[in-house]
C-alpha cells in the first residue's frame, strides 16, 4: 500500500514547478488531491489529467490564497473527497524589487500571498481535522532565502522567515489534536521561478558549486514533503527540513 493511500492531499498554487510535482507524487502515493489553481487554467487541467490517471480522485479549485472564501472552496472540495488529511502551503509570489524602492504596497502584497494565505489555509484546514478527530498533517513551504537572505528580496525574505516561526508556534498548539506542522526550506530549484532574477549560466553555475552537484528538481521537494505527510514521520513535528543539496549558501 502506498504511504498515503485513501488521505486527500490540498495543495496550494499547484498549478507549475514544485506545486506541480507536489500533486503528481501525492497521486502516485495514493493520495486524493486538490488541485488549486490561479492563473494557469491549461496547466492545471493537464495536471488533473495527469492526477486521474494515477487512479486517484481530483478536482480542480481557482482560488487566491489570500481570500478567506477561496480558501473555504478549497476546503469545500476537500470535504467531498472525504475530508482534509493533508494541506500543502506551497503558494507563493517573489517580485523582485530593491529595498530603497520597495512600496509598501509591494511589501503587503507579497505578504498577503506568502504569510496571510499560509495563516489562513492552516486555520480552516485545522480546524476541519479537529472537528474530524483523525489528526492530519500541514506541510509549509519557507526557503533556503529566509536563512541567507536575497538581494531585492526584502519582502520575500521576511515572509518566509515568518512561515518558520508560524511553523512552530501551530504545532505546539496542534500536537494534543493529532495534527502535525512542518516546513521545508528548499534551496535553489530547476523551476521557473529563479529565472526571473538569475540568467541560465547562473542558475547551472550555482547548481555546480553544490556539495551534491546537480541540480535540484521540483520532485526532490515534492518527496520531502510525502515523507513528513505520512506516518512515516509521525514523531516529526514544529520541524524545517532543508532540501537544499548542502547548498547552505545558494
Amino acid at each position: 500500500m502506498s504511504s498515503l493511500s485513501g488521505k486527500t492531499a490540498l495543495v496550494t498554487g499547484a498549478q507549475q514547478g514544485i506545486g506541480a510535482a507536489m500533486i503528481r507524487t501525492f497521486a502516485r502515493e495514493g493520495a486524493n488531491v486538490v488541485i488549486n489553481w490561479l492563473d494557469k487554467q491549461a496547466e492545471a487541467e493537464a495536471l488533473l489529467a495527469e492526477a486521474l490517471a494515477a487512479g486517484v480522485q481530483a478536482l480542480l479549485v481557482q482560488g487566491d490564497v489570500s481570500k478567506p472564501a477561496d480558501i473555504e472552496r478549497m476546503l469545500a472540495a476537500a470535504d467531498g473527497l472525504g475530508g482534509i488529511d493533508v494541506l500543502v502551503n506551497n503558494a507563493a509570489i517573489f517580485p523582485r524589487v530593491d529595498f530603497l524602492e520597495m512600496t509598501p504596497e509591494q511589501w503587503d502584497g507579497l505578504m498577503a500571498i506568502n504569510l496571510r494565505g499560509v495563516f489562513l489555509a492552516t486555520q480552516a484546514a485545522c480546524k476541519r481535522m479537529v472537528a474530524r478527530g483523525v489528526g492530519g498533517a500541514v506541510v509549509n513551504l519557507s526557503s533556503g532565502a529566509a536563512f541567507r537572505g536575497s538581494p531585492r528580496g526584502a519582502h520575500y525574505v521576511t515572509g518566509k522567515a515568518g512561515i518558520i516561526g508560524f511553523t512552530r508556534a501551530v504545532s505546539q498548539e496542534m500536537a494534543a489534536k493529532g495534527i502535525r506542522c512542518n516546513a521545508i526550506a528548499p534551496g535553489l530549484t530547476d523551476t521557473a521561478q529563479p529565472r526571473y532574477g538569475m540568467t541560465e549560466q547562473e542558475i547551472s553555475e550555482a547548481f555546480d558549486k553544490l556539495p551534491l552537484s546537480g541540480a535540484i528538481e521540483p520532485e526532490d521537494i515534492a518527496e520531502a514533503a510525502v515523507f513528513l505527510a505520512s506516518d512515516k514521520a509521525r514523531k516529526i513535528t514544529g520541524q524545517t527540513l532543508h532540501v537544499n543539496a548542502g547548498g547552505y549558501l545558494w
